[in-house]
């Protein structure tokens, strides 16, 4: 019972809850976090998102077991191997996704609802077809993360920005690009060459020279989008007892702009661990096993607090 359970949680995929976390990014940059009402929406709005993309992950691997049982990594997932049956795998899935439609409906609001459906329906898609197309398939992996954003914008009524939207943009280009690349190391790591083609077409197709374009690209439009966006988002307001104490030029000037180092430090760092380290397959584990990486976010989350809801108001 206990084993069912854990091989249950392991291909509900907790770890990937992490990329949930995004659905708080609209209330925040609105300085709206804070509200209570806001608050509690966004927190629902996690929960039920949590509870979909896990049962939308039980059945992308009931679909792709059988090449699962070809890769030499994905091969070791319940369902692939076994220790997981796909009858109970897919009972457990309609629970969660239904259990979240019906929750986001009656808790949330329909806009929400209609953004959940939206992405189930993106990733059964991807399973079933665009996974199997070249370039196509990054984007549409690369689509849900942007879906995320602006889902959590709905469903706490909260505006999204369009450099907010574009910078989403270029963090998920790099992710998915970033994630083939990666996926093309590992198949080339285990000399797997002539089986490739069976378990993921579309890496055959993928030049390197292409991806190591479209993550340049991409990291140089997100550094790029996000400058552009905190130059416009940053709060002008600072609190009188703290202006006594500061020069004339630092009294109302762009302090958001302070985070860009950390994001620069942190696609220069996910650069890094993609070409030097060869990972990159599953960006979660990336953030929590590598601590500079970490820390780089864990230090921009918090200076981006403190500037939003913290120095308008020290003295």
């Amino acid at each position: 019972m206990f084993f069912t359970i854990y091989q249950i949680i392991r291909t509900a995929r907790p770890r990937q809850w992490l990329k949930n976390l995004s659905l708080f990014a609209a209330p925040l940059f609105t300085g709206m976090i804070l509200s209570g009402h806001t608050l509690d929406l966004a927190i629902k709005a996690f929960v039920a998102f949590c509870a979909l993309s896990s049962g939308a992950y039980l059945v992308n691997d009931i679909i792709d077991a059988p090449k699962d049982r070809l890769h030499p990594i994905k091969k070791n997932r319940p369902i692939a191997s076994g220790t997981l049956s796909a009858g109970l795998a897919f009972s457990v899935a309609m629970v969660l996704v239904f259990g979240a439609l019906i929750g986001s409906t009656v808790y949330i609001g329909t806009f929400y609802t209609l953004a959940l459906i939206a992405y189930v329906l993106i990733q059964l898609s991807y399973s079933l077809y665009f996974r199997n197309v070249i370039i196509l398939d990054s984007l549409v992996v690369a689509s849900g993360f942007v879906l995320r954003v602006f889902a959590g914008g709905l469903a706490t009524n909260t505006s999204v920005s369009s450099w907010l939207g574009l910078t989403t943009i270029g963090v998920s280009l790099l992710l998915a690009f970033g994630k083939r690349r990666s996926e093309k190391t590992i198949m080339s790591k285990y000399a797997l060459e002539q089986k490739q083609g069976e378990t993921r077409s579309t890496l055959r197709h993928y030049p390197d020279n292409l991806l190591d374009s479209m993550m340049s690209i991409s990291a140089a439009y997100t550094i790029i989008s996000y400058s552009m966006f905190v130059f416009q988002i940053a709060p002008q307001r600072i609190s009188v007892e703290l202006s006594n104490y500061l020069p004339s030029i630092l009294k109302s000037p762009r302090w958001m702009m302070l985070t860009i180092p950390f994001v620069i430090y942190g696609v220069a760092r996910y650069l890094y661990v993609v070409y030097e380290k060869g990972e990159g397959e599953s960006p979660e584990r990336i953030l929590l096993s590598d601590r500079p990486l970490l820390l780089a976010v864990v230090l921009w989350g918090l200076v981006t607090f403190g500037i939003m809801f913290f120095l308008p108001y020290v003295g």
